[in-house]
């Protein structure tokens, strides 16, 4: 369906392409930062019954309901009348469940206060995790660059603390397995912890009662999770291109030109795309297409990530990159573990994070400033100025969406969010996800959720960003033929059609290329909540071009799991500090 062709009524009304209609969705930036400072998934959690798959959120009101009427409203607020609604009945929920409890309101303050913010990935992070991270540093940032220690081979064996992640399905769920007494924090020592658990918790957390009825939460894992890595990257070949990929040439708009006679035009980082032209790039041909780090016209202002000049020439001569970024002091920099980066890694492999300068600051004031040459362990820390967007959400999509863009000579690029620790050698990584059988986009699955309908719900029941634009870009997909999961569906084109975005492996071909820009353009149009988005790109992408395969591996979550650890983000406080204070 040519969305271009949408009757006027089923216009997009925000966002760049159609500003005249209605507020841009960078408007939103800043409310979605506080609104999600204000939030507390963890609390959040409380109102389910078990099943995260059971939510109450009234999604066909999006089929029903114009959405757009809402946005046109003067004087609207964060939330959609609907969405104030939904707020009602969760916290009606959630009353009901404190009165049938034994826990009284005044320890749920102290226990929410005690644990730091979760994000909806939060697949088993321990209160450990956090007490141990700052002794991990130290001996895993080892300048002795020259050591040949080869990485472990990552076994399915129940493991130390560090490989609690291990565990296949069935050790998962079973009641006595480890990761259950290492999820004391998901747990908070329920009726059926024992008790040298429930004493560990009460000695980190002196405000828990063991009586808790805060239950953990579910997650679903689907068969084996046994991965053969390879026992070594000293004989791993990278492969010749295979010619099975799609061969094209992208060219990128470097420039925009200011159109006459609109005085409120401003130059914008990824430019002014029109719905037509958005048509247009989805088509996998020769041809120039917006993807970022576009410049106005001449004498107008940078329109941002700008980069020092030597850090600019140090990426562009990666070939391998690994890299992160940490904007707004959301996450403490943690190098990947020593001992598991091989020497070839280590002369082959860039290791890059961006940070902005407030959290450069942060880190320098905390111990961890760059040497001479500008690298804290393993890591090449790129400071970046100007951030294109209000929102650091935002800006972090840039690096992870873009790499190919940050990294001109790069052929591999492997992405993992600030909150994880690489736990294997890159090159381990990349012959396992893609050398090994021909992929050249790797990305996991969601450990819960496979269906859009499912994560449009769970966006709005967390509040994780306005509900009206949340139900304009839905709306917006299904009109354009976005239809629900179906796992019983021979012919589907993804395992799952949410993944868990914060680790990305790529080669870096035509057509991961293409996906990479077109997944940026709609995060850019639409909101940043990435997992929106990721599944009617593909889709849309395949659809348009039935002759042009893209070989992309959608592989488990509990893989990923096996190979990053994942982390809390720093505590509120930390995040406090004003993203835009300078010198």
């Amino acid at each position: 369906m040519d969305v271009t062709q949408l009757q006027k009524s089923k216009e997009l009304k925000f966002g760049h392409g159609s500003v005249a209609h209605g507020r841009d969705s960078r408007d939103w930036d800043k409310d979605d930062r506080r609104r999600d400072e204000d939030y507390s998934e963890e609390e959040q959690e409380r109102v389910r019954d078990g099943s995260v798959d059971k939510v109450h959120t009234p999604v066909k009101d999006v089929d029903k309901k114009d959405s757009h009427e809402v946005l046109g409203k003067q004087g609207i607020g964060l939330y959609n009348e609907a969405g104030r609604d939904e707020l009602k009945i969760y916290q009606a929920e959630y009353e009901a469940s404190l009165n049938g409890s034994h826990k009284s309101g005044e320890t749920d303050e102290r226990e929410r206060k005690a644990l730091e913010d979760n994000d909806e990935y939060d697949d088993g992070i321990d209160l450990q995790d956090d007490q141990m991270e700052d002794g991990d540093d130290v001996g895993h940032d080892d300048k002795d660059h020259s050591s040949a220690t080869e990485p472990r081979i990552v076994r399915n064996k129940k493991q130390s603390i560090n490989e609690e992640s291990d565990k296949d399905s069935t050790g998962l769920l079973s009641k006595g397995s480890s990761l259950k007494s290492q999820h004391a924090q998901g747990d908070a020592v329920s009726g059926h912890a024992n008790s040298v658990e429930a004493h560990h918790v009460r000695k980190l957390m002196p405000g828990k009662r063991s009586g808790s009825r805060k239950k953990p939460k579910r997650r679903k894992f689907s068969g084996s999770c046994e991965m053969k890595i390879s026992n070594s990257s000293t004989l791993l070949v990278e492969p010749v291109e295979s010619r099975k990929f799609a061969r094209f040439s992208l060219q990128y708009t470097k420039k925009e030109e200011k159109p006459f006679g609109d005085e409120k035009w401003e130059p914008r980082f990824a430019g002014h795309q029109s719905l037509g032209e958005r048509e247009e790039s989805f088509i996998a041909r020769d041809q120039k297409i917006n993807c970022g780090f576009v410049k106005g016209p001449k004498g107008s202002p940078s329109t941002g990530f700008d980069l020092a000049e030597d850090d600019a020439k140090y990426i562009s001569s990666c070939h391998i990159a690994v890299m992160s970024c940490i904007f707004g002091n959301s996450d403490r920099l943690r190098s990947p573990i020593g001992k598991t980066v091989s020497r070839m890694s280590r002369k082959n492999v860039c290791f890059v994070m961006f940070v902005d300068e407030v959290t450069l600051r942060t880190l320098s004031s905390e111990g961890q400033m760059p040497d001479t040459m500008g690298f804290v362990g393993l890591w090449k820390i790129v400071v970046v100025k100007n951030p294109p967007f209000t929102d650091m959400r935002r800006v972090g999509k840039i690096p992870k969406f873009l790499p190919h863009r940050l990294f001109p000579s790069a052929r591999y690029s492997i992405w993992l969010d600030s909150k994880l620790r690489l736990q294997l050698d890159p090159l381990l990584i990349l012959e396992y996800f893609l050398w090994r059988k021909g992929y050249e986009y790797a990305i996991s699955n969601h450990y819960d959720r496979h269906c859009l309908w499912e994560e449009v719900a769970q966006n709005k029941k967390l509040n994780k960003y306005n509900h009206s634009v949340i139900d304009e870009q839905f709306a917006f997909y299904q009109a354009d033929g976005m239809k629900r999961f179906n796992a019983s569906d021979a012919n589907k084109l993804l395992p799952s059609n949410v993944p868990e975005g914060s680790f990305i492996v790529r080669a870096h071909t035509p057509m991961s290329n293409l996906f990479s820009c077109l997944w940026f353009n709609e995060v850019d149009r639409f909101t940043p909540r990435d997992q929106l988005s990721f599944a009617y790109t593909y889709h849309k992408l395949r659809r348009t071009n039935p002759e042009k395969p893209f070989f992309l591996n959608m592989f488990k979550d509990c893989e990923r799991r096996k190979i990053a650890k994942l982390y809390h983000h720093r505590s509120e406080e930390r995040r406090n500090i004003p993203l835009h204070e300078t010198e």
